[in-house]
């Protein structure tokens, strides 16, 4: 009899066990599922809607998938006025795309050099940054960097924070792919490249739905 007992609390422990372990490598297929499938949506480039111009390798694409996803019509209408306008050709200024939720900057101007452009986040705004003419150097940073340090607490007013980063990647902007940098990322926008005095390029700010 007690054998009988040992056996079947053995049985019920082992299948105990094995369920958790299934139950745990189902989640993490579907973990590894929604990572793929956020990389294939980002990949297809139909959310682009014909845009001929590319998503540069720093933007994070899972993060930029759910802003997409919680809004596309803002991230539609921000894709479409790059695609509708002669950029080349158009007028620096402020355009309104979507009331409160979809504006565009556009500016020609000489970068400041590195050591004068600070690292900044947003909290309400997404912001995609386009080179439309000549070149200029980026850095990104994940919000949180541990070398990070705030020089400038976040204004409300101004929807910005700036800091100081020993960390962080660079990479050039130019013609031909745009950045998007999300509450989660620090950027340090568009400082001077040794022989572009000028540049041309387009900040479109894009709500962070609520």
């Amino acid at each position: 009899m007690k054998k009988c007992l040992f056996a079947g609390t053995l049985f019920l422990l082992a299948f105990t066990v094995l369920g958790l372990s299934c139950n745990s490598s189902s989640k993490s297929g579907k973990s590894m599922s929604a990572n793929a499938s956020d990389s294939d949506w980002f990949k297809g480039r139909s959310w682009l809607k014909g845009l001929k111009l590319e998503p540069h390798a720093s933007v994070n694409q899972a993060e930029f998938s759910r802003q997409y996803q919680m809004n596309s019509k803002w991230w539609d209408e921000a894709f479409n006025f790059l695609k509708t306008n002669d950029l080349i050709n158009l007028s620096p200024g402020s355009y309104v795309i979507d009331s409160g939720n979809v504006t565009a900057v556009v500016s020609e101007l000489t970068p400041k050099d590195k050591d004068q452009v600070n690292f900044e986040a947003h909290r309400n705004f997404n912001d995609l940054q386009y080179v439309i003419r000549g070149k200029a150097e980026m850095g990104v940073a994940t919000y949180g960097d541990p070398t990070a340090t705030v020089t400038v607490p976040y204004a409300a007013k101004n929807d910005v924070e700036t800091f100081t980063v020993t960390g962080g990647n660079y990479y050039e902007a130019d013609p031909g792919s745009f950045f998007i940098f999300s509450p989660k990322d620090m950027h340090r926008p568009a400082f001077r490249i040794a022989g572009y005095d000028n540049i041309k390029k387009i900040v479109i700010k894009v709500r962070v739905p609520m």
